[in-house]
């Protein structure tokens, strides 16, 4: 071994020799001779904020294509319905019903996914990748089912809009003297945020499933409307407005030379402005074919277009066009309310005798009922803290987290206001949950309820390829056994 020794001390003196001084060259964190600190496992940056899922009760027992009811809508007294007045000895008249059958079909919700031999057993170590695959499966799964639960559409149609109302005015524009040409495309809530102003207006998806069958969605966006043109001096603006669409929550604006219209603009409310020159290379109205609005047997109606159908005689109330491009905001009362959602509280009441128990609004109409209800006599309200380190500490601004209804018996009630990511700018839901303790024996152990067939479940798919391939499914419904207890403002202005 110390012979050994000698000759590795000797081979090492002649390498170093050879070398000269190159070897004493030192190696740095640039030669990437360096580990590599990975934190396992992913860290998953997304929201997955589903309240409407989250709250809404769950029922199964589920079976056949549909669930069926009937409802009693009213009871109407003989005579007088008032009056219940009789003669001495004599007998009442019979009193009537009014009945109604009513069906919710079920329909297949459906998310899958999958990953490879390679990436599972190249994740060893990092995560379980088929385990957080299904996880964020199911994620994903619950936030299409919560905006379903919201907007999907199954029966309302918003066919072809009125033809706008076009006009110019103002000063101080730098569109092009021309004479323009526009048309608008109504929007559902699904429409609204499947559409924007780069990728388009959303009308049809060709949709090719995991088993290389297709099928096609529909994304939530009306006919198109028949052009109106109007001529623009330099400097003008040009101003367009069509009358509101029932169950629209937003409209895109097409315009151009008549014969060229192209998406200028997306509105929350029912009317845009145009000052500057158009862009150019945007979705050609020609892209729009038909009323695309809803999905017939493939959707179940969530709460806006269930709210929104006429037949439902839920509140619906639209804010005037106002100036056009600009539109009508909130209105403060001047006594720390709003003006619309009083008239929406006071009509549910008088017709229903009943009151929202959540309000759900977008950020924007939360601000703007912040600002309605501060916007008064009463100023700026601040909060002063104290404790013993501290003379005080003052927190700034706030926010309108309830709302009093005043309508109700034994002095009124407490409307929490809850933010939704995907209630649209410019659009209230008043939603009574649980119908009042007068609506006796009325056999509602819920207002609405996700009525299932078939709850979750998860399909691990036969291996057929070198992957895994997983599947999360839901067969329901959102029966909504009350629709009148919900009410909608929408075409709100941003003010």
């Amino acid at each position: 071994m110390g012979a050994l020794a000698e000759v590795t001390n000797e081979t090492m003196d002649l390498i170093k020799s050879s070398y000269g001084n190159d070897i004493s060259k030192s190696i740095t964190t640039a030669s990437g001779l360096v580990a590599y600190d990975l934190q396992a496992p992913a860290k998953n940056l997304y929201p997955v904020y589903t309240p409407l899922r989250n709250k809404i009760p769950r029922t199964g027992g589920g079976k056949g294509v549909a669930t069926n009811w009937r409802t009693v809508k009213s009871i109407t007294g003989s005579g007088f319905d008032t009056s219940p007045w009789l003669p001495e000895g004599q007998r009442s008249g019979r009193m009537s019903y009014a009945t109604a059958p009513k069906a919710a079909n079920y329909v297949t919700l459906g998310e899958e996914d999958s990953v490879t031999f390679e990436a599972t057993n190249a994740g060893q170590g990092f995560e379980d990748v088929r385990a957080t695959m299904t996880a964020r499966l199911l994620q994903k799964f619950m936030l299409k089912e919560e905006n379903a639960i919201l907007g999907g559409n199954a029966t309302l149609q918003l066919g072809t809009p009125s033809a706008p109302t076009v006009s110019a005015s103002g000063t101080g524009g730098t569109l092009a003297a021309a004479t323009y040409s526009v048309i608008v495309v109504a929007l559902t809530q699904e429409g609204f945020y499947n559409s924007n102003i780069s990728a388009g207006v959303a009308t049809t998806k060709t949709v090719t499933g995991a088993d290389g069958q297709t099928y096609v969605l529909n994304g939530g966006s009306s006919n198109k409307s028949a052009n109106a043109t109007q001529a623009v001096t330099l400097g003008q603006s040009l101003v367009a407005s069509v009358s509101p669409v029932i169950g629209a929550v937003g409209y895109a604006w097409f315009v151009g030379a008549a014969g060229s219209e192209s998406l200028q603009a997306i509105t929350t409310v029912n009317s845009a402005a145009f000052s500057a020159p158009l862009a150019g290379g945007r979705q050609a109205v020609s892209a729009i074919t038909g009323d695309c609005s809803a999905n017939p047997g493939l959707a179940f109606d969530g709460l806006l277009s269930t709210a929104f159908n006429p037949a439902n005689s839920a509140y619906v109330s639209m804010q005037p066009t106002g100036n056009a491009g600009v539109g009508t905001p909130l209105t403060a009362g001047g006594r720390g309310n709003v003006v619309e959602i009083d008239a929406m509280l006071k009509n549910m009441w008088d017709g229903y005798n009943l009151s929202p128990t959540v309000i759900y609004a977008n950020s924007q109409e939360i601000k703007n009922i912040t600002d309605k209800v501060m916007a008064t006599a009463s100023g700026t309200i601040l909060r002063m803290q104290q404790n013993t380190k501290e003379p005080y500490a003052v927190v700034a601004n706030g926010v309108v987290s309830a709302y009093y209804n005043p309508f109700m018996p034994n002095g009124g009630q407490i409307i929490p206001i809850i933010i939704h990511p995907k209630v649209p700018p410019g659009t209230l839901i008043g939603w009574c949950e649980d119908l009042p303790i007068y609506y006796q024996n009325n056999e509602v152990q819920n207002v609405a309820e996700i009525k299932t067939r078939q709850d979750y479940y998860q399909i691990d798919w036969p291996v057929r390829t070198r992957q895994y391939e997983t599947g999360v499914y839901a067969e329901e419904v959102l029966a909504i056994y009350a629709p009148f207890a919900m009410g909608i403002i929408g075409n709100i202005a941003n003010g």
